[in-house]
């Protein structure tokens, strides 16, 4: 289903080999949370998908883990951002901005971080949504 989601959007799409139901039970254990069934169910497609100009569009697995415990436990962050607490990485535009979940209170919408200010805005009401969004051949990023 997901690698046709993409395909409509941006035929081009990259996957990847798609993870077992061990690999997921093991990254929601490092995380200390379940990943939202959406991710899951594309994570068990494709283990990350490389969008236009080589985007990281939805990370791999292992990526997802690394960089929220990164964003959770790094000091010099909690002294220039917000917390990321609530927000559950899985996705980038190539320039620094990352999409996430939010993980509490549990909800299927997207969210952009935009780094340069700290920001946190609404781009998307679910994965499918967000994956058009952000393959979508247009003048912008897809998500302004």
């Amino acid at each position: 289903m997901w690698r046709a989601v993409a395909g409509l959007a941006y035929p081009e799409a990259e996957f990847s080999t798609p993870v077992y139901a061990a690999d997921v039970a093991a990254a929601e254990r490092r995380l200390g949370c379940p990943l939202p069934s959406e991710l899951v169910s594309l994570l068990y497609e494709t283990d990350g998908m490389v969008g236009r100009y080589g985007v990281d569009t939805v990370w791999p697995l292992e990526r997802i883990v690394e960089d929220n415990l990164l964003f959770r436990s790094d000091s010099s962050f909690a002294d220039l951002y917000m917390p990321f607490d609530a927000l559950l990485f899985f996705g980038d535009d190539g320039g620094g901005d990352q999409f996430a979940f939010v993980r509490r209170p549990p909800r299927g919408d997207i969210f952009v971080w935009q780094h340069e200010d700290d920001s946190r805005r609404w781009v998307a009401r679910d994965l499918k949504d967000y994956l058009g969004r952000s393959l979508a051949d247009g003048e912008d990023d897809g998500y302004d």
